[in-house]
């Protein structure tokens, strides 16, 4: 039987690789911001009141989801009705 011991010096080097792998890996997956956005950060994006808000709704202009009372909005939706208003 082998017996084999595993010094301080040996976890701290496991530690810097594992923390070095664990970056990378980070660093290759795309980077999502907040995707899913309520009523209150749309309009501030928009620069709009609820009111406009409802209408842009009702229209089917800007998709939403609702979950109980509150609106939900996928970021990259108000992003391409922002790069669409800048587009008029």
């Amino acid at each position: 039987m082998n017996v084999e011991f595993i010094t301080k010096e040996d976890l701290y080097i496991f530690k810097k690789e594992l923390l070095q792998e664990l970056l990378a890996a980070l660093k290759q997956q795309p980077q999502k911001s907040n995707q899913w956005l309520k009523s209150m950060e749309v309009r501030k994006m928009l620069n709009v009141s609820p009111n406009t808000l409802q209408r842009l709704r009702i229209k089917g202009v800007l998709k939403f989801s609702k979950v109980g009372s509150t609106f939900y909005y996928r970021a990259d939706n108000v992003q391409k009705m922002l790069e669409g208003k800048a587009a008029r």
